[in-house]
């Protein structure tokens, strides 16, 4: 995907934003007798009062393509959803979201660890008989933002914050005739702007649309993901959809560690309302 569609898809989303903004209160003050209105903005004021938290483990099966690099040389790679998932040795995916009246705080953290042994036809030639790759990966992301619209029907949310990446990449010879091996690894902070899109399509499943953009360390670090959540219960929404993640992290310096990676593909998860 070319930087222009990049940039057209990002700059969609925050004009859906901006534009229900702006459109929310004309259509509510227009269908709604105004002493109605007031009380029922008591009521709803009355009963929301407090802190309310909710917890959302999901599974996102991405693949992966890119480029990545150390002292001066550079390499591509690509990855699919089931090439990742058969050298996936542990990890976590999990957000959670917290919010007091119009104060949202949502937060997002994926760590994983992948690994893989292949033995050398040529092995004895060299003196190496496999090489060992072990590759880590940790993302935080913990944002802060105001609820410009808070409706039965749609909720619009003004995002900022940050996300932490850690990346790092182990290559063990074995026998090992080259000191321990050779490892690489870097770890860097961008700030982010975006935006999230909430529209309850009936009483029990709505659509939900995200996106952000930033860099600092990186170039460009951005995502997009769009889901469809069906309501269980008064606690449980289970929630699909796919999202789309891409970071260009190129430090200047020949010797520097480069990261310049997209990861997409389906994501399945639940969300559990505490409170």
């Amino acid at each position: 995907m070319s930087l222009c569609c990049k940039s057209y898809v990002l700059a969609t989303i925050l004009s859906l934003a901006f534009a229900l903004m702006l459109l929310s209160p004309v259509v509510s003050g227009q269908s709604q007798d105004p002493a109605k209105s007031a009380t029922q903005t008591a009521d709803q004021d009355s009963s929301d009062d407090g802190w309310h938290v909710g917890i959302a483990p999901y599974l996102w099966f991405a693949g992966a393509h890119g480029t990545v690099g150390a002292l001066g040389h550079e390499a591509g790679f690509h990855a699919s959803a089931g090439d990742l998932l058969s050298h996936f040795d542990i990890g976590f995916m999990g957000a959670a979201e917290l919010r007091h009246k119009r104060l949202v705080v949502p937060i997002d953290f994926m760590w994983m660890k992948l690994s893989d042994n292949k033995g050398l036809p040529i092995g004895e030639a060299i003196g190496v008989n496999s090489v060992e790759f072990r590759a880590t990966q940790s993302i935080f992301t913990p944002k802060f933002g105001f609820r410009f619209i808070d409706g039965k029907r749609v909720k619009v949310d003004a995002l900022f914050g940050i996300r932490y990446w850690h990346v790092s990449n182990n290559l063990k010879l074995e026998p090992n005739p080259i000191g321990n091996g050779f490892s690489a690894s870097a770890n860097w902070v961008d700030g982010l702007g975006g935006a999230k899109i909430e529209t309850q399509l009936t009483p029990k499943a709505v659509m939900i649309i995200l996106g952000d953009a930033g860099g600092g360390s990186a170039r460009l670090d951005y995502q997009v993901a769009g889901l469809l959540g069906y309501r269980l219960c008064k606690r449980w929404t289970l929630l699909a959809g796919y999202r789309y993640l891409d970071v260009n992290y190129r430090p200047p310096g020949q010797t520097a560690f480069i990261y310049n990676a997209t990861l997409s593909g389906v994501i399945f998860g639940a969300n559990f309302e505490l409170k």
